[in-house]
Parts: structure tokens; C-alpha cells; sequence
């Protein structure tokens, strides 16, 4: 009988081992999706402070911003020329 049991008790204690380990998993999950609401929050705001910067200074940015304030400025004429060939093949 004593055979047995220790079966049962190895069976048990790694049914618990088990459990702990699914409780660890899903709790470092959580963390981690945490995380990644944390970095979206942070990713947001970066994008509207750049936002807000390139409305107020994109005519005449900073040194360090000519780069990409320029580059915006060349795809957003893309874009109006794109739209405009659309609008030309509509007839519109």
C-alpha cells in the first residue's frame, strides 16, 4: 500500500507543480500585457507630440527635426498629386 500512495503523493505534488507553474505563466502574461498598454500610451503621445510639434514649426522646424519635417512635407504633396490623378481618372 505504501507503494501506492507514493504514487498518489508524486501524482499530487506534481499536479500542484503543475498549477503553480500555470499560475507563474499567467501571471507574467498579465505583466507583459501591461507592458505592451503601457508602450501603445507611450507610442500615442510620442506620435502627438510630433503631431502638435509639425503643425506648429513644420514650416520653419528646429534644426534637428528639418529632416523628417521635410519628408512629411514631400509625402503629403504626394499625396495631393496621387489624389488628384485619382480625381483625373473619375473625371471629377
Amino acid at each position: 500500500m505504501d507503494y501506492i500512495e507514493k504514487i498518489g503523493d508524486t501524482i499530487v505534488a506534481m499536479g500542484k507543480e503543475a498549477t503553480d507553474k500555470a499560475k507563474e505563466l499567467a501571471e507574467i502574461a498579465s505583466l507583459k500585457s501591461q507592458i505592451g498598454t503601457c508602450e501603445e500610451i507611450i507610442k500615442k503621445n510620442y506620435l502627438e507630440i510630433g503631431k502638435i510639434y509639425f503643425e506648429q514649426y513644420g514650416d520653419m522646424p528646429e534644426a534637428p527635426f528639418e529632416k523628417q519635417c521635410r519628408a512629411i512635407n514631400n509625402a503629403k504633396r504626394g499625396v495631393e498629386d496621387i489624389q488628384e490623378k485619382i480625381n483625373q481618372r473619375k473625371g471629377l
